[in-house]
């Protein structure tokens, strides 16, 4: 069912279970995994203009790294390619996907909500409006505090 199955990884810690939900799939399918993390660069144009341009990608790209080979590492015998592209994250999530013949993109979400999510956007929700495949998302984080109903 899925030959082609992308992670986009921001390498927080929270993406361990996501990872693991990914790697999951990828050996039940028998499917490659391919491990995404985008620079995000309208998030380095805020940056005090005293660091370098240089620098600063530097140092983003060493994190990029780390975030692919913690998707390495999880995954064992499951093949995995990597890649490191900057942009904007969800238009270069979509855009990975056509490119690549993505079968279906998990990806986690960090739970914001309220006001939050109406001034920062998601990722994931952007990337759900506009890809062309399927979007799993796992929520990143503490899960939601549920209240019981009185019955």
């Amino acid at each position: 069912m899925y030959d082609q199955i992308l992670l986009p990884t921001d390498g927080s810690e929270g993406m361990a279970d996501v990872i693991d939900h990914a790697v999951g799939l990828a050996r039940s399918h028998d499917a490659t995994l391919h491990a995404l993390h985008v620079l995000d660069t309208a998030t380095m144009s805020r940056m005090p203009m005293e660091a370098s341009w240089e620098t600063i990608t530097g140092m983003l790209r060493e994190e990029g790294e780390r975030a692919l080979e913690d998707v390495r590492q999880a995954a064992e015998e499951v093949p995995v390619e990597g890649e490191i592209t900057e942009g904007s994250p969800s238009r270069e999530i979509v855009d990975y996907t056509g490119s690549n013949d993505v079968d279906l993109i998990v990806m986690g979400t960090h739970g914001r909500g309220g006001i939050d999510r109406l001034l920062l956007g998601s990722v994931a929700e952007r990337v759900i409006r506009t890809a062309s495949v399927p979007v799993m998302t796992i929520r990143v984080g503490d899960a939601p505090e549920v209240e019981e109903l009185d019955g």
